[in-house]
């Protein structure tokens, strides 16, 4: 009975922790300009051409900060498509709210997330490679699949212990 306790404890804590790495990703896909501001503020990316020596992160910076500045000023509209993926994130954190509920019984949940979470490795190598993403930000972006995946995978392993108690 005891370690059935702590693994429904353990359970709701990475599925609470997974749900905030949703809602938290999601968010910030909604203020890109403004967060793109502050990090080239945070970093000192706005440097002078004329350098040889800056280091490519604040060149990658500074070029994706001034390729939304110049689509907010010219086509606002497609940021709709980043406030949509920030709705896809939002829902999908929803959807793990079934697990906190009944870990075992929505198990399938994890197996959901795993999946999606493997799915993110290929989607960022092939699309980042196709959309001119420097290799070391899409190794970044493949983070997000692998960090996501850790939770995800101690969840269902102990949904499973806890469906064989039964």
């Amino acid at each position: 009975m005891q370690r059935e306790i702590i693994l429904h404890r353990r359970l709701r804590w990475l599925t609470w922790l997974f749900i905030t790495g949703l809602v938290v990703s999601g968010a910030t896909a909604i203020p890109l300009v403004t967060e793109l501001n502050w990090l080239s503020a945070l970093t000192g990316s706005s440097y002078d051409s004329s350098c040889h020596d800056v280091p490519a992160v604040l060149v990658w910076i500074e070029k994706v900060r001034t390729a939304l500045l110049e689509t907010q000023g010219k086509y606002p509209f497609l940021f709709y498509g980043t406030d949509w993926l920030a709705f896809g994130h939002f829902v999908i954190a929803i959807a793990f709210l079934g697990a906190l509920r009944d870990p075992v019984r929505n198990r399938w949940l994890f197996d959901f997330g795993l999946i999606a979470c493997a799915l993110v490795v290929p989607y960022a190598v092939v699309f980042g490679g196709l959309r001119g993403i420097p290799v070391w930000w899409r190794l970044v972006d493949c983070s997000f699949g692998i960090f996501g995946a850790v939770p995800l995978w101690f969840c269902r392993r102990w949904a499973m212990e806890l469906d064989r108690q039964k």
